[in-house]
This record gives structure tokens, C-alpha cells and sequence, in this order.
């Protein structure tokens, strides 16, 4: 019918764009909830599901005395929200610096119910975080694609999708060697956090270096090394 057509066809001319799929649908499927997405926001992967799981067997299941997380670089809230989602003693801190991304984390805290529990904060790294605040665990996706590499990536990744979330400095380790110390002296149990192809090793240094031990790596589905965590 016309009518369905003409409903169409600005969405087929987006996707034409190459613009994100997720996007254009307004949500995106991850672990076990459906997470609100629009341009400007990193979509989830599947791939990042890999982080929860890492991340879930630091977090007590029938604990009532509250477990503190923060994720830096929120992005749509998705890893730190699945987290609380699963385990109702969680109380977060999801913190990024971009605009669009603090209101798309506010919308899934609000769509998943979960506001109680949830503080959204705007700042870099850990500085909208008191140092008073208590954090059992850190849990990041930080950018890790070198800058040269962005540009060879399919148009979804270096056309639309925000580049601060993605732009890991020429070698990819830029953010890794300014977080990793940071969340090691913030952290009270543990830190995870989300690596590129072949960055694990890597990672697995700078969390030696900043005073992290019985270090693991995790692959995630495709067998791709892709969660470093460190224990404090």
C-alpha cells in the first residue's frame, strides 16, 4: 500500500546510509533486556555480553549487603544495567562523558525499572564519583580501535557511530593506560573490561603494572580474546 510505502521508504533511504539498524529501530537487544539506542550512542554488541558474564561471577547472588559497580563509558547503560538487572544487590554508577549517551542511559534506567538503584553521572572517568563512594568493581567497554584502523571499518563503525566511543589512539591503548590504574585504586575487588583482537595480552601488562593480580582472559563466543579482569 502507499501509506506503508511512504512510511518505508525514509527508513530504507537511513539504512541505505548505512546508518545503524539499531538505530533506526530504537533498541537493541542485549543479554537479557532490550536497550533503547539512537544516533550518537555506541549500539551493543554481542561480543560485550561476554564482560557480563566475566563480570557476574564477582557479584554475590544471594547477598542482600549492596555491591557497588561502576561502568565508565556507560554508552547506552547496557553492561552495568544487566548487571543490576541480574542481581538485585548491585548499585551502579554509570558514568560517561557524552550527552547523548547520559540520556540514553537514563531512558533504559527508567524502561527497566530500575532508578532506585542507578546513579547516572556525567564527568570523565571516575571524577563524578566521590572518593567517599565505595566501588566493589570496575567494568568498562572502553574506545580500543586504532585511530588508523577506524577508517577501514564497515560505514556503520566510521561513518555514524560515535568516535569517542570507539577511537583508541594510534595504538589502540590509550584509554587501557589511563583507566586501568585508575580503577585499580578505586576498586575494592575487581576490575573487567572489554579488549579488541589481540589486545589482551597488552591489557593483561598495564593491569600487572597497575597492581592487579590473578589476572584472567575470557573469549567471547567467536573464540576472539575479548575480556581482560584483574583482581584487586
Amino acid at each position: 500500500e502507499e501509506s506503508e510505502l511512504q512510511m518505508l521508504r525514509p527508513i530504507l533511504k537511513r539504512r541505505g546510509n548505512r546508518e545503524p539498524l539499531a538505530w533506526i529501530l530504537g533498541s537493541k537487544g542485549f543479554y537479557d533486556d532490550d536497550f533503547a539506542v539512537r544516533p550518537g550512542v555506541l549500539c551493543p554488541r554481542p561480543d560485550t555480553e561476554t564482560l557480563v558474564e566475566v563480570a557476574l561471577t564477582q557479584i554475590p547472588e544471594h547477598s542482600e549487603e549492596p555491591f557497588f559497580v561502576a561502568d565508565i563509558g556507560s554508552g547506552s547503560g547496557c553492561i552495568g544495567l544487566s548487571l543490576a538487572k541480574k542481581r538485585p544487590n548491585v548499585r551502579l554508577f554509570a558514568v560517561d562523558i557524552s550527552p547523548d549517551a547520559i540520556e540514553c542511559t537514563k531512558e533504559n534506567v527508567l524502561n527497566l525499572g530500575l532508578t532506585d538503584r542507578v546513579a547516572v553521572l556525567k564527568g570523565r572517568f571516575f571524577d563524578p564519583i566521590p572518593l567517599n563512594r565505595p566501588i566493589d568493581l570496575v567494568v568498562s567497554n572502553p574506545p580500543y580501535i586504532p585511530s588508523q584502523d577506524l577508517e577501514e571499518c564497515e560505514p556503520e563503525v566510521s561513518i555514524h557511530e560515535p568516535r569517542i566511543a570507539l577511537d583508541g589512539g594510534a595504538d589502540g591503548y590509550d584509554v587501557y593506560n589511563v583507566l586501568v590504574p585508575m580503577a585499580a585504586e578505586r576498586a575494592r575487588k575487581a576490575v573487567a573490561m572489554e579488549v579488541g583482537i589481540h589486545q589482551a595480552e597488552q591489557v593483561r601488562n598495564i593491569m600487572q603494572q597497575a597492581g592487579l593480580h590473578s589476572i584472567t582472559i575470557h573469549a567471547d563466543l567467536g573464540g576472539v580474546d575479548r575480556v581482560v579482569m584483574g583482581l584487586v
